[in-house]
């Protein structure tokens, strides 16, 4: 767990469960680590604040408990990695090597745009993971907005559609825990229209 890099302990059990009911029974099934043994994904869709982190951390801990390897990082952070290693001329050893790792968390995608370079790269991690080993992704934005966030549809397509394949896709919703109280009633809603897309 300390390999990891968890950006801080976070576990089911201390999840506000009163914020997410209707997800409750799909966290539950897969607490129990099945998800892993098949090598399926897991995508954790909604606002900020919502829990997505939470939740994938803590899912993160429980593989860690049933004896997997696991890696966490932010989509940003994952993506300088892969840069790097390509960079060194290591990418597919990297790839090869990350592919030993029973889950990669891949935290906050969508909230900064990707160049070309990097959107590969990215699929290049999804595709040698397809059908061999799991991912738990979090995003902001719905799969409509991913094709802006990595610059090409046509790489943002065929990235969901490894991701989706095998994946259980579970949805937040509400508003974000931290301004409860604050005197706030929502933040900025981000929102992904086709007038948006260059033609």
């Amino acid at each position: 767990m300390k390999a990891a890099g968890f950006p801080a302990r976070k576990t089911l059990e201390d999840f506000d469960w009163d914020t997410q009911p209707t997800i409750r029974p799909q966290v539950a099934a897969l607490a129990s680590g099945g998800f892993l043994t098949e090598a399926r994904n897991i995508v954790l869709l909604g606002p900020p604040g919502t829990g997505k982190t939470h939740l994938a951390t803590a899912l993160g801990i429980v593989a860690a408990k049933h004896g997997h390897r696991v890696l966490f990082a932010t989509a940003t952070d994952w993506v300088t990695h892969l840069t790097d290693a390509h960079r060194q001329g290591n990418l597919p050893k990297e790839l090869a090597r990350l592919r030993r790792y029973g889950l990669i968390i891949v935290d906050e995608v969508g909230y900064l745009p990707f160049e070309q370079d990097a959107a590969n790269l990215f699929l290049q991690l999804v595709s040698s993971r397809y059908e061999h080993a799991s991912l738990i992704l979090t995003s902001n934005l719905p799969f409509s907005g991913w094709g802006g966030v990595f610059g090409d549809q046509a790489v943002a397509a065929a990235m969901i559609d490894r991701i989706v394949h095998h994946a259980d896709v579970l949805t937040l919703k509400g508003a974000s825990y931290r301004i409860r109280g604050r005197g706030l009633d929502s933040l900025p809603s981000i929102r992904t229209t086709t007038d948006e897309t260059p033609g």
